[in-house]
């Protein structure tokens, strides 16, 4: 089934982006319209995301007030992914964790006009939110996502002990009390004598999708994604905190800058700033069950041959809109070689991870 980029249309009064303008650092929406196939939304829109608001393209955050939803969704998140050359690294990495088997945002690319001027190819990602859950028959629980990298898993940060075990968070949905479940999660994992870790932090943590994810950023080479660009969601029926992977531009082989990250950038035990993931590895157990995983990846999901048709086809599918993309377009040489770049990092990534499963013996 070909990949469509639909066109979305951004109606805006001048003052109000105007107003939109003024303060690049402002979360404060204003009003617009939003028209997709023949259909037309109240919208408020923000600006969104941190230094990529410096940019010339700029990322948006939509909330639709009338009607209130937009194919299920009351927010809505567009990515300029300004910094990416290939304009697809964010959607490989969702698709790829969720063929993992971890709970990833939906992705789609779209083109985005804003008063008849054409702005680009954007990255429409969906809200993490209660309608994330509902979406995926999930009962519901808090969210909380990572802001900064206070939210490492420690007690501690650059030697400093923090003022809150919850400073690295902030809680999207549910209520104060679920703190207490975050906060007596991240206290136990610290406290406890590595003895009983293996007993007492599957009642907390989805160990299995954990470890998914775990090897999912190693795989990808998120640096950034192992002490934020991430969210955790408690389930209510088990009780026990799953992750969930964002903002994965800075991965395949590129970084944040849009430069190149050498494949070999991330250890396969990943970064070890994340306390959990490092004290998982510490019980023979999982760093086994780590392994196999990790193995099993490398061998199946992680390779050429598996995301080779995938690569080349969200490609072929972009090129036309890179071409009238005002952002992009002078660029296209360095578009039009990104498949290999992303082929050849596979090859070397798969090639030294596979060398280094002994590390984990």
């Amino acid at each position: 089934m070909p990949y469509l980029i639909p066109s979305y249309f951004l109606i805006m009064e001048e003052n109000d982006l105007n107003d939109l303008r003024s303060d690049i650092w402002s979360d404060d929406p204003v009003p617009a319209y939003l028209e997709v196939e023949n259909n037309r939304y109240d919208i408020d829109i923000a600006y969104r995301g941190s230094y990529t608001r410096k940019f010339r393209k700029r990322s948006f955050r939509v909330e639709f007030i009338d009607p209130n939803r937009f194919s299920g969704a009351r927010i809505i998140h567009l990515n300029a992914e300004y910094r990416d050359p290939s304009l697809m690294r964010n959607k490989l990495s969702f698709d790829f964790f969720q063929d993992l088997g971890v709970l990833s945002p939906q992705s789609q690319h779209i083109n985005l006009t804003r008063n008849g001027s054409f702005k680009g190819v954007y990255l429409q990602l969906e809200s993490v939110d209660d309608l994330f859950l509902e979406k995926r028959g999930l009962p519901s629980g808090p969210i909380f996502y990572a802001v900064n990298n206070n939210a490492n898993f420690s007690l501690m940060r650059d030697e400093k002990r923090k003022e809150s075990l919850l400073s690295g968070y902030r809680r999207v949905l549910g209520t104060e009390s679920d703190d207490a479940f975050l906060h007596e999660f991240i206290n136990k994992l610290n406290t406890i004598p590595l003895s009983d870790f293996s007993d007492e932090i599957p009642r907390h943590l989805n160990i299995n999708t954990f470890l998914c994810w775990f090897a999912g950023a190693v795989c990808t080479m998120n640096n950034d994604g192992f002490t934020h660009n991430y969210a955790l969601y408690r389930n209510s029926e088990t009780g026990l905190f799953e992750i969930i992977p964002w903002d994965y531009d800075a991965t395949w082989g590129r970084k944040v800058d849009g430069g190149v990250m050498r494949y070999d950038y991330v250890p396969i035990k990943g970064k070890k700033a994340n306390n959990l993931c490092y004290l998982l590895l510490q019980i023979p157990e999982f760093r086994k069950l780590y392994r196999n995983i990790l193995e099993k990846i490398l061998e199946t999901k992680f390779t050429v041959e598996h995301l080779e048709n995938k690569i080349i086809s969200l490609h072929q599918a972009l090129r036309p809109h890179i071409l009238s993309d005002p952002y992009k377009k002078k660029t296209i040489d360095i578009f039009d070689g990104e498949p290999e770049f992303i082929f050849q990092f596979i090859r070397e990534r798969q090639s030294y991870l596979k060398k280094h499963l002994v590390d984990l013996d």
